[in-house]
């Protein structure tokens, strides 16, 4: 009783009093209000940088003046997808170029993110172009680390493409000898796979944003013939297939196994031509202002092996109709990969 008598003296010389009850009802609903406010503010953030790093808009088809047809094949036991674009009045034995997407993509996604560069480039070099779809989205390139289906069952995909090739060829008119193959991400792995264990069904190939497995992860079997002449394309800020080699990653999420550099992926088939030869180095600068280096390796050897390489660029496709998704990194307009891929190609005899 005393000590209530303390507290009751102690109230009434302070002046304090007991908070009704709707007050406190009001402070907690301004207390829920703001955290409510608090989280909308986060969402809308988050929302918003996903739009950032995510959203690209299509680019334009509208000038295309060849036809884009779907079709499917037997190889290895297995439907097999794809779309080839044919541009009017396509010749008779005109070049066959294969685009191959990145993982967990499809041929129509890779069509789109290279700006449709290759079917305009076909309308006016008059060439077919071919988009497969690999297995389950992935292919199975040389890389031993790899979680994907195409991988676990040993997917056939050297065999699918060939025997694409074959049919339109037969369908088509397309040159069986002026076979060409392009790839980005795991389709630049498939790409180097198909340098090194059928050279002799194409001429030339161009992986782009891709290397060589380092030595411990690698899987492949090159044959001993002479192959097919090599352009590499990276950005030497990707992050996903390190330029430098190494393992890459993205932002912590994604992780691959060990990769060779883009140098040393150049001197691996050098040397594997024959092609003793050092390389010869030229330096300069795009529309853009991303420095540019390359690397010519030319011998006695009829085949070459070059890379292109751009300065801060990430792991992109780089071209001027579409831009990469921020999260991958810098996407320059400059130079038209479509184009300089192309002009490699047609300088192979």
């Amino acid at each position: 009783m005393k000590a209530c008598r303390i507290r009751e003296r102690q109230r009434l010389l302070t002046g304090s009093r007991p908070t009704p009850p709707n007050d406190r009802v009001k402070r907690i609903l301004r207390i829920l209000l703001g955290l409510l406010l608090t989280l909308l503010v986060l969402v809308v953030a988050i929302i918003g940088l996903g739009i950032y790093l995510l959203y690209t808009p299509d680019p334009d088809s509208s000038s295309l003046s060849g036809t884009m047809t779907k079709g499917s094949i037997e190889a290895g036991g297995v439907t097999r997808t794809y779309h080839v674009y044919l541009p009017k009045d396509l010749p008779k034995k005109a070049p066959l170029v294969f685009v191959l997407h990145g993982a967990s993509e499809s041929g129509a996604e890779i069509r789109v993110e290279t700006g449709y560069a290759f079917d305009r480039l076909a309308d006016r070099q008059g060439f077919a172009v071919v988009y497969p779809d690999g297995f389950e989205g992935w292919w199975n390139s040389c890389t031993i680390i790899d979680d994907s289906e195409a991988n676990r069952r040993d997917i056939d995909d050297i065999g699918f493409l060939a025997a694409l090739s074959d049919k339109l060829a037969e369908e088509a008119g397309i040159d069986p000898d002026r076979i060409f193959a392009t790839g980005v991400s795991n389709g630049g792995d498939m790409v180097i796979r198909l340098a090194l264990e059928a050279p002799a069904q194409y001429r030339a190939v161009a992986p782009v944003a891709a290397n060589m497995p380092a030595r411990e992860n690698f899987k492949c079997k090159p044959q001993a013939q002479a192959g097919a002449s090599v352009l590499l394309i990276h950005g030497t800020a990707d992050r996903l297939v390190p330029y430098e080699g190494g393992e890459g990653s993205l932002f912590g999420f994604y992780r691959s196994g060990k990769v060779l550099s883009s140098r040393e992926t150049g001197q691996y088939f050098a040397g594997l031509y024959g092609i003793a030869a050092n390389p010869a180095v030229t330096h300069g600068k795009t529309i853009d202002g991303f420095p540019v280096d390359q690397w010519l390796w030319h011998g006695d050897s009829p085949l070459e092996v070059e890379l292109f390489a751009i300065e801060g660029a990430g792991h992109v496709f780089p071209q001027p109709y579409y831009r990469a998704r921020r999260l991958l990194g810098a996407s320059p307009r400059d130079p038209d990969g479509a184009e300089l891929i192309w002009d490699f190609f047609a300088r192979q005899k």
